[in-house]
Order: C-alpha cells, then structure tokens, then sequence
C-alpha cells in the first residue's frame, strides 16, 4: 500500500485548507482510513477516521465539527476538509489505512498510531494567528 498526502500550506485563523491522500497497491474494501497529525515537540495524534466501505466517520474532540473527513471510491483518494482553522492544528499531517480489524463503526473506533499498519509522507499544515 502506497500513501501520498498532499493539501498542506500556510493559512491564517479562521482560513481552511483540504487535505487530499492517494492511495494505491491493493483493494480498500476492508481498511480504515485515518488522519494523523504531529506538532513539533508533540507525540502524534489522531485527527479522524472513515470506514473505506460504509463511509462512516470518527472524529477526535479537538476537531470535530471543524474537519470532515471523506472518501472517493472511485478515485482511492481521502480527504480532510479542515475548516475555521486554529494555530493549535499548526502540525505535520499523515494519511494512514488500517487493514481490516475493528473499524470505526465500534465503540472504540481505531485511534491510535499502532492500529494502523501504512502511513504516508505526510504534508505540512501552519495555521498563522
């Protein structure tokens, strides 16, 4: 599985930005796709997840009703729409899918960094005050 996160740039508060992941080598039916992201000095942290199949969605706290996550089937491509933007989500932001396993239609949906097994580059998102 091959992963290219792209979208990422300079914006100010209360700007939006769209991330967009790439994703290749083999069929998706079974994975979860989810956003990552690291701040520097910080440990990485979940941002939000999507079942490949169903579409259905999870969010953490500090984003929910800010960033939408989705999926194109058709394009194997996941987006992050990041709305009303804050300094605090300045950080370096990673696609990841996680194969099969529990997805995010559960009541612990997958969040951490060791449930999910390919991740991509990542892409880099500053929020200016």
């Amino acid at each position: 599985v091959q992963l290219q996160a792209s979208g990422g740039g300079l914006v100010q508060a209360g700007g939006s930005l769209r991330l967009s992941c790439a994703a290749s080598g083999r069929t998706f039916s079974t994975h979860t796709m989810g956003w990552f992201r690291q701040a520097p000095g910080k440990e990485r942290e979940f941002v939000a997840a999507i079942s490949w199949s169903s579409g259905s969605t999870y969010y953490a706290d500090s984003v929910e009703g800010r960033f939408t996550i989705s999926r194109d089937i058709a394009k194997n491509m996941v987006y992050l729409q990041m709305n009303n933007l804050k300094p605090e989500d300045t950080a370096r932001y990673y696609c990841a899918t996680r194969i099969g396993g529990v997805g995010v239609e559960t009541d612990d949906p997958p969040s951490e960094s060791d449930e999910y097994d390919f991740w991509g580059q990542g892409t880099l998102v500053t929020v200016s005050s």
